[in-house]
This record gives C-alpha cells, structure tokens and sequence, in this order.
C-alpha cells in the first residue's frame, strides 16, 4: 500500500487566536461551568424546591426519594454544563442560529499548530483525541488495578481487617465498574480513533465534532464515578441488581448517572466509527483488503450499539424506581428483579466481546509482520469475529442458571453458550496457521499474541465449564467464576491492547518503546497473572465464594498464592508505566516503519499531519502479502 507526498502543517495558515470564543475555552473553563451548573442544580433543587415544594403538588416522595433525584440532577448538570464550558455545543448552536462555524474556526478546533494545549481542549482531530483516550484508559487502569491490589492484600491473609467489611462490597463494585469501562475502551478508544482513519486512508473521522464529543463526555462520568466514594459508596457489586439498588445509598445514583452518561459517549463513538469505515476507505481498499483490525473495532462497536442501551434501560428505570417510586423492580407492586437481570446481561454478555474482539483483532495484525507470512485465512478470521459477534446476543441467560427464571431454557441457552467456542476456535486456527513454520521476530507485541493464546486457552475451557448447567450448580458466585471472566478480559483483552500498544506506539509517539523494561514488565505481568487466577481457580473449585471480605482457613494457601502473583502484576504494570513515560520522553526515535508492515498508517510521517493524506492513497493489495504476488 502507497501514498503520495505531504505538505508541512507549516504550510497551512495558523488562525488569529483573538478571533473567537472558542479560542478561550479548554479543560479549565469546562470544569468551571460545569460545577457551576452543578452548584446552581443542586441549590434550587435543595432551597427553592423543598418541602413545601411537594406538599403543594401532591408528590408523594420521602426524603430518600427527593436527596436521590437531587443527586442525579446535580451530576447530570455538570455532565452538561463541563460540555458547554469546554466548547462541545457551540458548533450544533451556531448551526441552529444559522451562523456556522468559519473555517479558521474549524481549523482552531482541529488544533493546529498548539502543541501539547491542543490535548486539554476540545480537539476535533482524531489524533488528538486518540491520545486523550490512551492517557485516560491508563489513569482507569491506574485507579482501578489500585482497588484491586487493596481487594487483594485484605484476601492475603483469612481474618484480616486491612478494609473494613462494610468498606470491601464497595471497593468490589468501584473496582469492578471502573475496570469494564476502561476495557470496553481500552483498544478502540486509542487505537480505533488514532490508528484506524490513517489504516483505511482516511483524512479524518466521518464526524469530527461528535469524536470529540465521545471523549468529553466519557470524562465527564469520571468524576461522576468518583463521587461514589463521597456518597457511601456501591455496596451491589458492578452488576448492581435490582432490588439491591433500588434500596441501595446515595452512591448507587453515582453509578446509574455514569452508565447513563457512558452508553451516550459509546453510541455517539460506535456511530462514528461505523460510518467512517463504510463510508471513508481509499480507493481500491475493498471489503476483501480491509485491515483486519479495522474489522475487528467495526464489528466490536456494531455488536455495542444495540447492545448498550438495555443497559442504558435497565439504569433509567432504576433511577425512576429510586426517585418517584415507578416499581419496575419491587415485587410488592408488580415489578420484578428478573426484569433488571434480563435487560443487564443482554449487554453484559455482548459486552465481553465487544472488549474482547478488538485486542484479538490488532494481535491478528501483529502476526503477519513479526512471523513474515499472510494472516492465515483472512475469511475464518471475519467469520469467527461475525459468528462470535452474532452468537453472543443469543447467550446472556447462562448467567441465570441459578436465578430460577425460565428453568425449561436454560438448555437451550446451554446449547447456544457451547456453540460461541466453535468461532472462537476458528479465531484460535487464524493465529495457529499464521505462526505455523514462521520465524517469528520476538519484540514486545509478538511476545503478546504468544501470551494471548495461552490465556484465552485457558479462559475458553473455563468458560465451557460455566456453560454447563449441572457444573454451573456447583461453580456459580465462586472465585473460579472470577478468575475464568479475568483470564478472558484481562489475559485476552488487556494482553492484546498492551501488544497493540508496543506495535503503534512508534507511530503514536515518534518513539520506540524501551525494549528492556517492556520485556522485564511482560514476564511480570504474565507470569504474575497466571499465579494470581490459578490460584483462584483453586479456591473457588474448593468451594470459596467471591464479594466476600473474609473466608475459611482451608482457602488461606490458595489466597496467598494469588496475593502473590497480584503483587507481581502490579509491579510489571508500574513497570510498564514507567516504559512508556520515559520512552514518551526520551526513547529512541522511531524511523517511519519500524516493524516492516505493510498497512497504511506507516507511510506518514510523524508526526501526522493535520490531514493525513493530503492526496488520497490508492491501494494495490492486501495488507498481508508477505512472500506472495500482490492480488
């Protein structure tokens, strides 16, 4: 794949900084508005809206009932009012009063020529926005790998007080939010918005603007999630199921204003990228010679699109169980628990794979380049992500074995839940074939797609153990539950976005990663990862149960060993943290194609330009023809 030459950013004018006020808004003033609408929200609603407030027009709210919508208002107001003070709204604004954006002005909101300001702003280049999705995917990781080490040194030792019991369900449900958020984004959010566009030899984004917007918005839930801390916390776990949150504290509103907040930024992103693949690719990329992570991201946010809102459902009718008594969830008045359980897991099982085949999909790519031979069976690799994709909406009621609900489907579920291994296995025969007699270039990301196959062998067969009613009777709310949903996200999914990272990181940066400490926080991270959920399978094929702060002495050896192996995840991970801000720094710098592959984003320079292809590229040829004629 080729393209022809680029002119300098240089080259292009630089707008008059004093023109408009969207020169005067960043990071700064959106934080102002949005506590400032927050502040006012939550003063009205507190002072001018009281008591008398629902005497006067017959509402039937308890003081719980009213503090809850108070809550939810005020968080919803500084979602909206961050957006507004950062700049998100003034383009659909100015469209509406019939004065549209000038292009000097568009150019200032691309960011050109701002330097590293360009990052706290409201920045419609893609670029830009890929970065600000990395960094804040590693500040999640941060946050979250933090509560899990906390969760794990109080699972150290039987009988320890390092958190209070009343504190541990809490870090269980924040931990665990906060972590499926970061790997529902963890590749498409840096990689799908930096990597992708150039991939198909895009200029842009279809949207620009509303790219933007998915990460603003997301970054507004953030400090909506954080907030639960303040308001006693989450006591239900992350799965948050109804009645528990009906009845739950204040902090339960934290949580149902960040899923709220976060379906939109996933719809606003998955919309975008879909219509940018469609409808954007450089002339003579046909469906055939797509990158097959392009594929993999496509496919990932077309399964989240309609899965997602049921989530999105499911938090509204909790909200309004909460605030003004509707009853979807209290038996006593008709509702019932099994609605929520229904409406979570029609995403929560989609959503597995929607994390999951993106960071299959970039190891797919690193194969062909570091074993120097095709992708083995482009068409298996499609099939496997399409039947994977379509199997899994077909699935979610494996997790209610043991609810009681609809006991006559549970082996048809049985059924579908063991079909999903055979595109799995079609996934496992594409990474095979593609390393069969290869000669393998052992770097970071090939080192990946090794320790990828490994664990995701191991959380597949873990995984058919759990689709089996009768094994699920003794298994299900154990640790081994735990370590079998771990080995697929975070030793399959994690595992392909770290690979992803070291192979575009060259790219991203203009720096090669730091080859010695990537290596020495692989083994780490690997090594430690594998004695930390092996031991979990020990203790919960023993019998232990999760979401507890203390358990019997028979599970203390089992306990120690994976505290162990936590500690050494931690470390590879601040290990790994360290690599990639030193290299960020002061790396080596990167030539323009540092690994020899053949897609389309290795013949720009770095650092990109504005427009990425200031003539569009024509494509010859798959992206994967090592060793064979061009076709």
């Amino acid at each position: 794949m080729t393209t022809l030459s680029h002119k300098p950013a240089s080259a292009r004018p630089i707008p008059n900084p004093e023109r408009s006020l969207i020169t005067r808004l960043n990071m700064g003033s959106g934080t102002v508005v949005g506590i400032l609408f927050a502040v006012i929200t939550y003063y009205l609603l507190r002072h001018h809206f009281g008591s008398p407030w629902r005497v006067n027009h017959g509402m039937d709210m308890t003081n719980t009932h009213f503090v809850n919508v108070t809550i939810l208002c005020t968080m919803f107001a500084w979602s909206f009012g961050f957006l507004v003070g950062i700049g998100a709204l003034i383009g659909p604004f100015r469209w509406l009063i019939g004065k549209d954006l000038t292009a000097e002005e568009q150019l200032y909101l691309a960011g050109d020529g701002q330097g590293i300001k360009r990052y706290f702003k409201y920045c419609t280049d893609h670029k830009v926005v890929g970065i600000q999705y990395l960094v804040g995917v590693m500040a999640m990781l941060g946050v979250g790998g933090t509560m899990a080490m906390m969760i794990r040194t109080n699972l150290a030792t039987p009988g320890s007080h390092f958190i209070a019991p009343i504190i541990y369900n809490s870090l269980v449900g924040l931990h665990g939010i906060t972590m499926i958020i970061a790997m529902i984004i963890v590749s498409t959010g840096p990689f799908g918005n930096y990597i992708m566009p150039i991939m198909i030899g895009a200029a842009d984004m279809a949207f620009p603007r509303l790219n933007a917007l998915s990460w603003w918005v997301l970054f507004t839930a953030i400090p909506v999630l954080c907030s639960a801390w303040f308001l006693g916390g989450i006591p239900t776990g992350w799965t948050a199921y109804a009645p528990l949150s009906d009845q739950a504290g204040p902090g339960m509103n934290a949580f149902l204003a960040t899923i709220i907040i976060f379906a939109v930024s996933t719809a606003v992103a998955g919309m975008n990228i879909t219509t940018t693949v469609v409808a954007m690719r450089a002339k003579g990329m046909k469906w055939n010679r797509v990158p097959i992570f392009v594929v993999g991201a496509t496919i990932s946010v077309a399964l989240a699109i309609p899965a997602f809102p049921t989530f999105m459902v499911a938090m509204i009718q909790t909200g309004l169980d909460r605030t003004i008594s509707t009853g979807f969830y209290d038996a006593n008045v008709g509702g019932s628990g099994w609605l929520y359980a229904n409406l979570f897991w029609i995403m929560g099982h989609p959503e597995v794979y929607v994390i999951l085949i993106p960071g299959v999909a970039a190891l797919m790519e690193i194969a062909p380049v570091f074993v120097r031979k095709p992708l083995f069976s482009y068409g298996a690799a499609i099939a496997g992500f399409a039947g994977i994709a379509g199997l899994s909406v077909l699935v979610w009621a494996h997790h209610m074995y043991m609810s009681g609900w609809m006991p006559s489907l549970n082996g048809p579920f049985m059924i579908t839940t063991e079909f999903i291994s055979v595109p799995t296995g079609l996934l496992f025969l594409v990474l095979v074939g593609t390393l069969w007699r290869g000669k393998p270039w052992m770097k970071m990301p090939m080192l990946s797609v090794y320790a990828f196959i490994w664990d995701f062998l191991i959380g597949g067969i873990t995984g058919i153990y759990l689709s089996d009613v009768p094994a699920d009777n003794y298994l299900h709310g154990s640790m081994f539950v735990t370590a079998h949903f771990h080995y697929t996200l975070m030793g399959a999914a994690l595992t392909g976005a770290i690979g992803a990272l070291a192979f575009w990181f060259p790219k991203m940066t203009g720096r090669m990663l730091n080859d010695r400490a990537s290596y020495i926080s692989f083994w780490l991270i690997q090594i430690g990862f594998n004695v930390l959920f092996l031991g979990m399978f020990m203790a919960g094929a023993a019998g232990q149960p999760r979401r507890v702060a203390d358990y019997a002495q028979a599970f203390a050896h089992a306990n120690l060993i994976s505290t162990i192996g936590a500690y050494s995840v931690g470390l590879g991970m601040i290990v790994l943290l360290w690599a990639i801000i030193h290299s960020w720094r002061s790396g080596i710098i990167a030539p323009m194609n540092p690994w020899g592959s053949k897609t389309l984003e290795w013949t720009v320079p770095y650092p990109v330009p504005l427009v990425n292809f200031d003539e569009p590229p024509v494509v010859t040829s798959d992206p994967y023809n090592y060793g064979r004629s061009a076709k």
